[in-house]
């Protein structure tokens, strides 16, 4: 005789077991939850808050990095618009959010003179 499984077979005893707490059923999603939220989420937000600090603390004659890359020094400031020297008389301005953090290094001139 072959035996041929029918659905009231499949759905008998065996397969009610599986009804357990439903909670038991979310622990993996919480457990995941928190885990993404203490090592990405909170990081970036503590990052985020250092920087709109860095960003409110500006003034005149610091040393900024833009986020293109630009190093210059703070020789205006209005709202939102900071004008960064760059050079010898050389002037560009660039809005407030576009500034990446306070330089750390001082950064020289290249020489013009050849090797």
């Amino acid at each position: 005789m072959i035996f041929e499984p029918s659905l009231a077979f499949a759905m008998g005893a065996n397969g009610a077991e599986g009804q357990g707490n439903p909670i038991t059923a979310f622990i993996p999603l919480i457990v995941m939850f928190a885990i993404f939220y203490f090592l990405l989420i909170r990081p970036q937000q503590k990052k985020a808050k250092q920087h709109r600090e860095v960003l409110g603390n500006l003034k005149k004659g610091d040393r900024v990095i833009t986020a293109g890359g630009l190093y210059g020094r703070i020789h205006a400031l209005n709202d939102d618009i900071l004008t960064l020297e760059i050079g010898d008389n050389v002037k560009v301005q660039t809005n407030r959010n576009y500034i990446a953090g306070l330089a750390e290094t001082e950064t020289r001139p290249v020489s013009k003179e050849p090797k």
